[in-house]
């Protein structure tokens, strides 16, 4: 039973991390469209590349990795604003990690991707945790993950 558990939760892990991976390929595609294509301010393009991919891995990891059979159709717009404002969250968190990293440590200020590393592992465990207990939660009990069998 504990090893069936330990293989739905690495599977889990697996597919939340492919879906980032995704957003991440939205993220900087939305941008570069935006920048390079039509001469957006880089900033604003930002902010709407950061909605675009949210967006996108809200809705994967809605009905991939957290299973969503059992929530109410009608709470959708509740439910894309409660990840939105846990992605902020773990973006905040993202940064705050690298900025304090390549502030103390002089080698991590020389090898700033070791910093980002530390940040996006801090930001992702706290998204992971917030939307498995937060977001995609159905009544007081969080939803169990699973993601598909491949």
């Amino acid at each position: 039973m504990a090893r069936a558990l330990h293989a739905v939760r690495l599977r889990t892990l697996g597919w939340f991390a492919l879906v980032g991976f995704l957003g991440f390929l939205v993220d900087a595609g939305v941008l570069h469209l935006l920048v390079a294509a039509w001469n957006t301010n880089l900033f604003l393009a930002r902010a709407c590349s950061f909605t675009c991919a949210a967006t996108t891995t809200w809705l994967i990891n809605r009905v991939v990795v957290f299973s969503s059979t059992h929530r109410q159709p009608q709470r959708l717009l509740a439910e894309w604003a409660a990840y939105f404002v846990a992605s902020l969250g773990g973006g905040c968190l993202n940064y705050g990690v690298f900025v304090i990293a390549v502030r103390v440590s002089p080698l991590l200020h020389h090898i700033p991707s070791i910093a980002v590393a530390l940040g996006s592992l801090a930001g992702t465990t706290f998204n992971f945790l917030m939307y498995a207990r937060y977001v995609f939660r159905t009544h007081a009990r969080p939803v169990e993950p699973v993601g598909p069998d491949v």
